[in-house]
């Protein structure tokens, strides 16, 4: 929520300002975070102590209206309509295999620190450089079958009604075990 293209700011001043916006509109706290420019990437994991990572999967921007970043503003998460019209959808990203290996290790790493079971998304943005950098945690992540969660495990064989088996029988066993 709050996100839009207002959201990038170029000064202190209008920092400032967003910070005050989300406020008043809001009424939340406001998380300000630098902008890093580059490809949006999620990635799904599940499981316990083994956990397995999906391959990433991408946002992407077909039709930006000139001068727009390239950001998951509530629109572009949420209105299908502009979804449409802007050209934006989601694929598994083309990535060299040692990158999408990295990632997948950081992915790990970022799902026991957090210490997060059971499934999740984790976000980044992959600078023109090639380095992902760390957006932030779903432990509870959209697992609709039209969604990047689902998609990424098909894409990784696993299917949506065995998946979900998979996610069901896992919190079972996490019960048993009072987890």
């Amino acid at each position: 929520m709050g996100i839009s293209q207002a959201s990038i700011v170029e000064s202190d001043e209008r920092l400032l300002e967003r910070v005050a916006f989300i406020h008043e509109t809001i009424d939340s706290d406001a998380i300000v975070e630098q902008f890093i420019a580059g490809r949006e990437l999620y990635v799904g994991i599940m499981g316990f102590e083994r956990p397995t990572v999906f391959p990433p999967w991408e946002l992407l921007f077909e039709n930006l209206a000139p001068g727009a970043a390239a950001i998951a503003t509530a629109k572009v998460k949420h209105d299908p309509r502009y979804q449409e019209e802007r050209g934006i959808f989601q694929r598994e990203a083309d990535l060299p295999e040692e990158l999408i290996a990295h990632i997948s290790r950081i992915t790990r790493r970022i799902y026991r620190v957090l210490a997060l079971d059971g499934y999740a998304r984790i976000d980044y943005r992959l600078s023109a450089d090639g380095t992902p950098y760390f957006l932030e945690a779903n432990p509870n992540p959209d697992i609709a079958q039209s969604e990047e969660f689902a998609s990424a495990a098909e894409a990784l064989g696993l299917d949506y009604a065995p998946m979900l088996d998979r996610l069901v029988r896992q919190g079972m066993t996490a019960l048993r075990r009072g987890r």
